[in-house]
């Protein structure tokens, strides 16, 4: 599903779904009606610009997310997932400890092998240009080791 285009309709990892995949992950954020939602919302539109080919999704629908999911951001591999919690938003970078994080916009998750985080809290200013630079090396790094189609 990584090379599907802008739009395109893909099934959520639970559920059958006919809606664009960025509808679904939205409708997740809508539910908490507050700053989370405007963040997660912020940050789908610089994931887009960054990576205008990305697939989102929603995956792991489980009772302690009310089942809305957690919206996941893909190109060749998942590049980044985002959580709400009480009081952050929290994106998760799958492969960021492979990274170059010049900026230090990493502030979570930095003891880790694999994973580097951005906790987002109430009234943060998102760098916008260093997220788009991050963006855009996760998905080079998985672009770099996405196997090929045989």
């Amino acid at each position: 599903m990584a090379n599907e285009a802008p739009g395109k309709l893909v099934r959520a990892a639970t559920g059958t779904s006919n809606k664009p995949a960025a509808n679904r992950a939205g409708k997740r954020h809508k539910d908490t009606g507050d700053w989370r939602s405007e963040t997660i919302q912020r940050v789908r539109e610089i994931v887009k610009e960054a990576i205008p080919d990305v697939v989102e999704e929603v995956k792991w629908r489980k009772p302690s997310n009310a089942m809305r999911g957690i919206p996941v951001w893909s190109h060749h591999a998942i590049i980044c997932t985002g959580e709400t919690y009480k009081n952050k938003v929290k994106l998760t970078f799958a492969k960021g400890a492979f990274l170059e994080n010049p900026k230090g916009i990493f502030n979570a998750s930095l003891e880790g092998n694999l994973r580097r985080a951005l906790d987002i809290f109430e009234g943060d200013k998102i760098d916008k240009t260093a997220l788009k630079a991050l963006l855009r090396a996760a998905a080079a790094c998985n672009s770099k080791n996405a196997t090929p189609k045989r």
